[in-house]
């Protein structure tokens, strides 16, 4: 597929990555294997493709390195308008500098981004695979997102708090300052073993320096390389980003032109709404100077469309912002995650909602409670995360009130009943795989006081104790009741007002009250207090009128059978007086007396209010500089969960967080703070009510994982950790032997530590680092003759056809054929047909993942 310009390649619409870098003002393939790799003079195209619930969502880059020309960056921003005409205006426009990249850019390449010196000018270009002929230092950054610098080949360029790899060809050394922690280590290796893998066809060796006096002879070799080390190692320089308190100042520009100037309008800021966005105008959306959007109107003019970049290039100088400031340009209709996220309400015209209803704009309906197969949740863990349910809520309940600051057990008798004035810990106990799994709700009542709510979250913790640190945490404000919460009270929730459910209270129960009832069967009945005045009726509802004579049950125009019979229930636990069913208009002089006379009240159907669909989004949280941080981790899975972080889940109608088992302490203690804040200052001005859930690592639940692609439930291994799985299969360190040439000098060392498939060592890494790395490589030993990836033999080229290796067993295949890597023996155009991706983003992509694809396709 081409546009008319000759100068545009061909563009296969294929799912997945496709690069281009500008080689005298034309586009010219990357290959695959050097995906990840750019080089700082020149600029680039990147095309990804990815399937989503609505079809194929396209995203369109365009990267700048630090040494390229202006021209090279005029021809890649042209390209890329261009290639958004040819592909239908669909693709969401991104502009990328150097070490700024957009956190969607970096999850393209998840073993890390690596900037090479020069470009096309210098005569520097790629590097081919299987050479050896290396001498260059790496400088490792990023805990989520990696990315490596070259930098001068040098101890000057070394400091205490990063990651750096010294590359030598056969030899690739693993330096880790003293003041890195796990993760920088583990993803530092994730780039050593990808540069291994990718580049030197698996024949190179890895070594590992944890400890300078533990690994004397890696050290000898780098002092070879590097001279003598002279004066103490810097600190590190923290990576400079921006804060939420930054990201939360969102405003809204409109941008046209007047008599050929260029005229940039505020119109609004936080919180902003969808309908402020007019289709015949293009705006522009500044995130507080962190990136900048530029959204362009389905009926605005094409000369405007096509400036969208120079005018947000010029809105950047203008507002005084680093160049580096990322640009998003997306088109009405097509917006991204992200970009709905920073509005108030988004919703979609038609907008197919979870189970098969669709909204349409304006049009008013009852709103209907949708019924769903309870016993397809552990079936569709999906299913159990669109709907927020833990399992069917037939589990045990146990209830304490917050009394004293202790706990008090709640007579079961009362169970269903909470009280404005307290706070309550409920425990939910449920089987699944054969073992209980346990659910802590924290009922916070709306006059309770701060004495007691924080005493209700101290004795949770003790609670959690008590059952082994295993308990699922829920924050619940009163009035926002998760789904799962309504559901275990069997349709008798009922939430009164204020007062206490204590027995010596003092305060009198109101003689008058009055309960709205909402929901159609058990899984789904609240009644909630109101006040007791005509003005609170709704014609959609159900009422209870509790009063010292009789109980009316006032049934309102528009609500249902169902929603009459669950009123019944709740009004047997709420009075014991005699109950009288009365329909709307046809109420006794009694009722309104009651009331204190008739006054007007909702008596309009309501609007139906669609079940908008914000996309899950992942975050690793930071706040130990002071700074509330967060880092976005698009097209995110289950390996992204690494066990020393605590992660935010943005789920909209829930907030997760996953605590990972070695994350440290002050973090895990403010978890709840952090998730606080990031409701606190999030652009679209969320709910601070929203439920917050406290979930460990090891102890998913179904409503959870049912936001992930393809849950392991067995990846953690049932709560163990890393280390007493790595204890279970007892020392596998080995010594290897390696030659490496420096300098024409030979050096043929005994006892140094190197790795070849994974980190191996002699002395012994810290245990804690040497778990991280478990995960990632099975098999755990060193050999200087084996590699991770099969020597090509037979053809010349290592390639056979498909029906040569497909559901073969060993003795069947070629000779040289590794039978554990299969695949890597099939043809590009072979291996795409098959999985439907490229072999570079199948290496990708967790081992597991990989094997149980080849267990599909009979290539296991």
């Amino acid at each position: 597929m081409t546009d008319g310009d000759s100068n545009l390649p061909i563009i296969e619409r294929k799912l997945g990555l496709q690069i281009w870098s500008i080689e005298n003002m034309k586009m010219v393939p990357v290959p695959e294997k050097a995906y990840g790799t750019f080089f700082e003079g020149d600029c680039y195209v990147i095309l990804h493709n990815k399937r989503t619930s609505h079809g194929i969502a396209t995203d369109l880059h365009y990267w700048i390195g630090k040494d390229s020309t202006q021209d090279e960056q005029g021809a890649a921003a042209l390209y890329v308008i261009q290639m958004d005409d040819v592909l239908g205006g669909n693709p969401v426009q991104h502009r990328e500098v150097q070490g700024h990249e957009s956190e969607t850019f970096q999850s393209y390449f998840r073993n890390g981004i690596i900037y090479k010196k020069g470009g096309v000018a210098s005569g520097f270009r790629h590097v081919e695979t299987n050479m050896y002929n290396i001498k260059r230092l790496l400088h490792v950054k990023g805990k989520k997102h990696i990315s490596a610098t070259e930098v001068e080949l040098s101890w000057n360029s070394f400091n205490k708090g990063d990651v750096f790899l010294l590359d030598l060809g056969k030899v690739l050394i693993q330096w880790n300052g003293p003041n890195c922690n796990i993760a920088e280590k583990s993803r530092g290796l994730a780039l050593a073993r990808s540069i291994r893998d990718s580049e030197r066809g698996g024949r190179a060796q890895i070594g590992i320096i944890d400890n300078e006096k533990d690994s004397p002879d890696l050290m000898q070799i780098m002092k070879m390389v590097l001279g003598e080390r002279r004066g103490e190692l810097r600190d590190a320089i923290p990576d400079t980003k921006a804060d939420e308190l930054q990201k939360a100042n969102v405003r809204l520009y409109h941008v046209y032109e007047k008599d050929n100037d260029l005229v940039v309008q505020e119109i609004a800021t936080r919180p902003l709404t969808q309908d402020l966005l007019q289709h015949e105008d293009c705006h522009i959306l500044d995130q507080g100077g962190f990136k900048i959007y530029v959204w362009r109107g389905k009926l605005s003019s094409q000369e405007e469309k096509k400036t969208a970049f120079s005018r947000a290039l010029g809105f950047i100088q203008a507002k005084g912002y680093p160049p580096s400031t990322n640009i998003e340009v997306i088109n009405d209709g097509a917006e991204s995650a992200m970009f709905k996220q920073l509005f108030q309400k988004w919703t979609e015209k038609e907008e197919t909602q979870g189970l098969g209803k669709a909204y349409s704009t304006g049009r008013i309906a009852k709103v209907e409670q949708v019924k769903f197969d309870i016993t397809q949740l552990h079936a569709r863990p999906e299913l159990a995360a669109e709907q927020r349910m833990v399992d069917d809520a037939s589990g045990e309940v146990q209830v304490w009130r917050i009394e004293d600051l202790h706990m008090k057990p709640v007579d079961p008798k009362k169970y269903g009943q909470f009280y404005g004035g307290d706070c309550y810990l409920v425990l939910y106990t449920y089987m699944r795989s054969g073992r209980p799994h346990y659910v802590l709700y924290m009922w916070q009542g709306r006059h309770a006081s701060v004495d007691e709510i924080t005493a209700c979250a101290l004795n949770a913790v003790e609670l959690d104790k008590k059952y082994g640190d295993e308990a699922v945490q829920v924050r619940v404000t009163m009035g926002k009741e998760p789904t799962h919460f309504l559901a275990i009270f069997k349709g008798k929730l009922i939430i009164y007002e204020g007062g206490t459910s204590r027995g010596q209270t003092s305060m009198p129960e109101p003689t008058i009250r009055l309960f709205q009832v909402r929901g159609t069967d058990e899984m789904n009945t609240k009644a909630t207090e109101v006040p007791a005045r005509a003005s609170s009726l709704n014609s959609n509802d159900v009422f209870l009128l509790a009063t010292s004579q009789v109980c009316y049950l006032w049934c309102g125009k528009g609500c249902s059978g169902d929603e009459r019979e669950m009123a019944k229930m709740v009004a047997d636990v709420v009075s014991r007086r005699d109950k009288l069913t009365i329909s709307e208009g046809q109420e006794p002089a009694e009722f309104w007396e009651a009331l204190g006379g008739k006054a007007p009240y909702a008596s309009e159907k309501r609007f139906q209010e669609p079940n908008t669909h914000y996309q899950p989004r992942l975050f690793e949280c930071s706040n130990q500089t002071g700074r509330f941080i967060m880092t976005e981790v698009v097209g995110f899975c289950q390996e992204d969960l690494d066990e020393d972080d605590v992660m935010l889940l943005d789920t909209w109608g829930e907030i997760f967080l996953w605590i990972g088992k070695s994350s440290n302490v002050y973090e895990r203690n403010e978890a709840i703070a952090s998730a606080k804040e990031y409701l606190k200052t999030h652009p679209a001005g969320r709910d601070l009510a929203t439920p917050i859930i406290l979930v460990k690592q090891g102890y998913e639940p179904l409503n959870f994982t049912g936001w992930f692609n393809a849950w392991d439930p067995y990846k953690w291994s049932d709560g163990k950790s890393y280390e007493e799985m790595k204890n279970s299969l007892g020392d596998v360190s080995a010594i290897s032997e390696i030659t490496v040439d420096l300098n024409n000098i030979n050096l043929n060392k005994r006892n140094i530590s190197v790795i070849n498939s994974t980190v191996s060592s002699t002395k012994r890494v810290s245990s804690e680092y040497k778990t991280h790395l478990n995960h990632s490589d099975s098999n755990i030993y060193s050999n200087s003759n084996c590699n991770s990836s099969p020597s090509p033999t037979s053809n010349g080229e290592g390639i056979y056809s498909r029906e040569v290796l497909m559901n073969k067993t060993v003795d069947e295949l070629p000779e040289g054929v590794d039978p554990a890597k299969k695949e890597y023996y099939l043809s590009d155009a072979d291996f795409h047909d098959i999985f439907g991706k490229s072999k570079y983003e199948f290496y990708q992509m967790p081992k597991w993942k990989q094997q149980n694809e080849k267990k599909q396709y009979g290539l296991f």
